[in-house]
């Protein structure tokens, strides 16, 4: 179950994964007042300090780097269960109507399995959804987490705190994650076109939490 403190800390990690900006740096003395009130906050101490002491321009470089250039450093969570197979392609609508059940729609040309997206919903839109469908995607979260780690990345920082809003991984949760760290996600269908990246759109392309999502009732989206 989410704890009440959970979604500020999906809220907080949601941005410091987002591509680095001006505005990014703008909001980081908000988001280090607020990470270090979070049980997670001592986790979140070392990217925030990178993140401040680091020129913008060496922040985005790394950013492309790290999670353009890393297949199994990606942001997008569905490619690690399914690759770019037919089978991401239904992943990708069951998250489009988790959202769309929670009275949210995605902006047009955003993908829904995106971590700043689906941290988003859990820290703002709908915290017991959006920790079922962490808790769903857990052995990729837990292999990018372990990537960054061993690529000494300052955002592995991220991942574990994100790792501890969650229960402590099951016996059959650990084969999953050591399933994937051996074979890597699933090899591409000969003929597809990418559902979205790695092969696709790169991650600095990718939605920004504040602008993510639509209210659906406001706007009257179709359900």
């Amino acid at each position: 179950m989410a704890e009440p403190t959970d979604g500020r800390c999906h809220l907080v990690v949601s941005r410091l994964l987002d591509y680095p900006d001006p505005a990014l740096v703008a909001d980081l003395p908000v988001l280090t007042e607020v990470g270090a009130s979070l049980p997670q906050g001592r986790l979140l101490r070392p990217l925030l300090g990178h993140l401040e002491a680091t020129p913008l321009l060496e922040l985005q470089q790394d950013y492309v780097a790290t999670f353009d250039q890393r297949r199994r450093c990606c942001l997008y969570l569905t490619y690690y269960a399914y690759g770019d197979t037919r089978k991401r392609g239904a992943a990708l609508l069951e998250l489009k109507q988790a959202y769309r059940a929670a009275g949210v729609e995605l902006e047009d040309g955003e993908l829904p399995d995106h971590l700043c997206v689906l941290l988003e919903f859990a820290g703002s839109v709908d915290p017991a959804a959006g920790h079922r469908l962490l808790l769903e995607h857990r052995a990729g979260l837990e292999l990018l987490h372990l990537s960054l780690r061993d690529a000494g990345s300052p955002y592995a920082a991220a991942l574990a705190a994100v790792s501890a809003t969650l229960p402590a991984l099951r016996g059959d949760e650990r084969d999953a994650v050591r399933r994937l760290v051996a074979q890597g996600p699933p090899g591409e269908d000969v003929g597809l076109d990418p559902f979205g990246p790695p092969t696709g759109v790169p991650a600095t392309a990718g939605p920004g939490p504040r602008t993510a999502f639509i209210d659906v009732a406001s706007v009257g989206v179709r359900r």
